[in-house]
């Protein structure tokens, strides 16, 4: 049945090609931050990588991640040796440009390799559906403008993910599942937020008798501990020995941040502060006192800490609270069902949509935490699919405000829309209806209507209220109607998945 479908290779090839086309489009301050980042660890010692801070970009990865961008620059000193200079900020010859462009590309490959070992995992009458999914995520427009517009390295990393929860489909790689994730906790530290699922499974899965908890498997414990001990003291064993560990805290969890990220991602957070915004004019009709400083902020809906000025100020002490009470939610599941590998992938779908739309600072990219895993289970049945809908919708479209440039809107818009109506298409046929069909979480309509609204909100956000308003008035306004009615898809995707988790 795959052979319907264009093969895994191919579509790489394509859209490769039509990556390669993109080498000169706009690149955000990204871009700068992986230049100062392959200078930093070309040019000083690695002492010194994380005391550097001559560029506002200092290094925050962890050091596995600076690590691969050492590898990186050692190939870039033949390419442009002026890219690899600390005090060249800024610098972005045409070398430069092509040399960082292709390496996301290359690196990606990865990914592929991780979907071509997801498709081969599954049983024969499941291949098609993990064919389509697969491809899914291989043309995922968040992909597509993160990485090869805006300028990141998620393919790359999330092939290693995709690998790691692969490999936890069998017993004889579970081992394998808790090192890789391990390699990849080392390397970007937002993988943080899928731990608890992963530490739930290994230790019932893996580390206890599945069948008696009370029964430990001391041999499977230590192979585990060791190797999992053995990943993070290679990462931060030197950093330790130095005392710099202080030193790394500081740089990869930067709590003095606000709230909100520059933009509001689509969360929970994103509808109290649209919820507050509009209470601000009829707030003394009801009595309600008006944080007049909060009306100063330049963080209406754009940059910096976030101040509310009708509703509570919130905590990152709360939003930590809030994050792991739902994200515990699933884990009980997970734990009186350690063999079934949709219950794991489920699992770490809701930590990723806990810390997503509970969590303090989270950037509106990390919405890929939760469409990646998702996609892996979302043709299971139509329930699933149901629930996968208005999140491809809302997420892809939350991504748009990243790319504001004129030249890309065509581009990114286009891509997004012909995904959407493409793979939506296909997932809507390949799903199966389940053997105990019940109502849909999410209507097959409504969710064609939501989808529907998001057209003329993205011509809004886009064109017409600078046609309107101009450039400099009201600035906010377009971002916070795209973070809102994004945050309501995510938010009822998010229930609606839960429904559909715990009523199997």
């Amino acid at each position: 049945m795959t052979e319907l479908y264009p093969s895994l290779a191919q579509c790489a090839i394509a859209a490769g090609a039509l990556k390669v086309l993109l080498l000169p489009a706009y690149k955000s301050t990204d871009f700068e931050v992986h230049r100062n980042w392959l200078a930093i660890t070309h040019s000083l010692p690695i002492k010194e990588w994380y005391y550097e801070k001559s560029s506002e970009w200092t290094l925050d990865y962890p050091p596995f991640f600076a690590a691969f961008e050492w590898l990186l620059s050692q190939a870039a000193a033949y390419c442009d040796p002026a890219m690899l200079v600390v005090k060249n900020l800024g610098y972005d010859s045409w070398q430069t440009i092509y040399f960082q462009r292709a390496t996301v590309i290359v690196t990606e490959l990865v990914l592929v390799y991780a979907l071509s070992r997801f498709i081969k995992s599954v049983p024969l009458p499941n291949k098609q559906a993990a064919h389509v999914a697969s491809l899914s995520i291989l043309l995922s427009p968040g992909l597509f403008i993160i990485d090869h517009i805006h300028f990141q390295y998620n393919g790359f990393l999330y092939g290693i993910l995709v690998l790691s929860i692969v490999l936890a489909r069998k017993k004889s790689t579970l081992l394998y599942s808790g090192i890789l994730f391990a390699i990849i906790l080392c390397l970007k530290h937002i993988y943080l937020y899928l731990s608890l699922a992963y530490f739930v499974f290994l230790l019932r899965s893996y580390c206890l008798d599945p069948k008696n908890v009370f029964r430990p498997r001391f041999g499977n414990i230590i192979k585990l501990g060791s190797c999992v001990v053995g990943v993070f003291a290679i990462a931060f064993g030197p950093f330790a020995l130095w005392g710099q560990m202080l030193q790394l805290k500081d740089r990869l969890f930067p709590f003095s941040r606000g709230l909100c990220h520059a933009y509001w991602a689509p969360n929970i957070w994103a509808i109290y502060s649209f919820v507050d915004r509009v209470l601000i004019p009829i707030a003394p009709r009801l009595g309600l006192t008006v944080n007049h400083e909060a009306l100063k902020s330049v963080t209406r809906g754009l940059v910096g800490d976030t101040a509310f000025a009708v509703l509570p100020e919130v905590t990152s002490g709360q939003t930590f609270l809030l994050t792991f009470v739902f994200q515990l939610v699933p884990l009980i599941k997970l734990w009186f069902r350690p063999g079934n590998w949709e219950t794991f992938v489920g699992a770490i779908t809701l930590c990723g949509y806990a810390s997503f739309l509970f969590g303090w600072h989270v950037h509106e990219k990390a919405i890929l935490l939760v469409i990646i895993p998702f996609s892996l289970i979302a043709l299971k049945d139509r329930r699933y699919f149901s629930a996968f809908r208005p999140l491809a919708v809302a997420g892809h479209v939350s991504l748009f405000p990243l790319i504001f440039t004129t030249a890309e809107f065509p581009l990114k818009t286009a891509y997004t829309i012909l995904w959407l109506i493409l793979f939506l298409f296909v997932f809507d046929r390949v799903a199966p209806v389940p053997e105990r069909p019940r109502r849909f979480v999410f209507d097959r309509y409504i969710s064609l209507l939501y989808l529907a609204v998001s057209i003329p909100l993205i011509a809004y956000c886009s064109l017409i209220h600078q046609i309107i308003f101009g450039f400099e008035r009201l600035q906010f306004l377009p971002l916070m109607f795209m973070s809102s009615y994004c945050a309501i898809g995510v938010l009822g995707s998010w229930i609606g998945f839960m429904v559909v988790y715990f009523s199997e």
